[in-house]
């Protein structure tokens, strides 16, 4: 049987996502974000993300992540003059203080901290169109965090967030592709991955 390419996948999650009723999607947010809350450690820095659109979470996450750690850094994209992305910068988030910035995203405005703060973090949440059990992880295709995840604490946390249908057996992966510690859903909640022998809840 043919394995189905990155971008089959990626048009099937999208086009399933688009389906999704909003109470739905709210409900799993507000699954997401309790499951959430028991992973976090008081004290900590988390890195998350500002979900837009279709994905999975909300801006509450980032309200209860800031309650439970001691501070949420929010990535900030950017390209080259040639249309490269680059690493990923990071910002402290404040509640209210979210802007427009590239593509319609929303993030903290300047002043923004350099790549290395990702090292600060106990733990990184992810975006993601779907997870396996091995950990590879299926983005939107850019490499923003293929670039940026090596300057991570090696003992952090990385965790995909996605819908329970979004967690699979298996991905198609390439050589590049920086594998997750941990998957996390609404209906299962953290799910702890491992690269050589699938997942163990």
């Amino acid at each position: 049987m043919t394995t189905p390419t990155k971008a089959a996948v990626r048009e099937q999650v999208l086009a399933a996502r688009s389906l999704v009723a909003d109470d739905v999607r709210a409900a799993e947010a507000r699954m997401l974000n309790e499951q959430l809350a028991l992973t976090v450690s008081s004290g900590s820095t988390v890195c998350a993300y500002v979900p837009v659109g279709t994905e999975p979470g909300s801006v509450a996450m980032l309200d209860m992540l800031l309650q439970h750690s001691r501070r949420v850094l929010l990535p900030v994209a950017r390209t080259t003059g040639d249309g490269t992305p680059m690493r990923l910068r990071w910002a402290e988030y404040r509640p209210g203080e979210l802007v427009r910035g590239r593509w319609g995203l929303l993030e903290p405005p300047e002043p923004w901290l350099p790549e290395s703060a990702l090292a600060e973090a106990e733990m990184v949440v992810v975006p993601a169109l779907a997870v396996d059990r091995r950990g590879t992880r299926l983005g939107r295709g850019l490499g923003y965090y293929d670039r940026s995840l090596d300057a991570r604490n090696p003992q952090a946390r990385v965790v995909a967030m996605v819908r329970d249908e979004e967690f699979v057996d298996e991905l198609p992966a390439d050589p590049h592709d920086v594998p997750m510690t941990h998957a996390i859903t609404p209906g299962r909640g953290v799910i702890a991955l491992r690269a050589d022998d699938g997942a163990r809840e």
